[in-house]
């Protein structure tokens, strides 16, 4: 059965940080970019950043760039999401997400796995 788990989220002020894991069950990771998206209330789902399923090649939306940093552990069929400096607009529920193919993309329609989200929420 496949299957994608993300672990990490949770509470932090403004300006910390956070580390956000997928681990995928049930199939390998090495022949496909993943990705990491996230839906705000009231928002469509958007992306956030994608790797490349070699590592070579990372995109990230604008709103994140120099913030965050996708990387990958094919060994352990782990991807994550290092998020630091957040901010309050940062707050949404986070996915996880492999594409169909090897090449990093952002948009939600390249992929067709997705973790249940999970959960983000930057606050003092």
């Amino acid at each position: 059965q496949v299957q994608l788990v993300e672990s990490g989220g949770g509470l932090v002020q403004p300006g910390g940080s956070l580390r956000l894991s997928c681990e995928a069950f049930g199939f390998t990771l090495d022949e496909y970019a993943t990705g990491w998206f996230r839906q705000a209330p009231g928002r469509e789902r958007e992306g956030v950043s994608s790797i490349s399923s070699d590592s070579s090649i990372t995109d990230y939306a604008d709103s994140v760039k120099g913030r965050f940093t996708i990387s990958r552990d094919n060994a352990k069929n782990t991807q994550y999401l290092q998020m630091n400096s957040l901010k309050p607009e940062d707050t949404a529920v986070y996915y996880c997400a492999v594409s169909y193919g090897r090449e990093a993309r952002l948009s939600r329609y390249e992929y067709g796995y997705w973790g249940q989200g999970i959960r983000v929420n930057v606050s003092s």
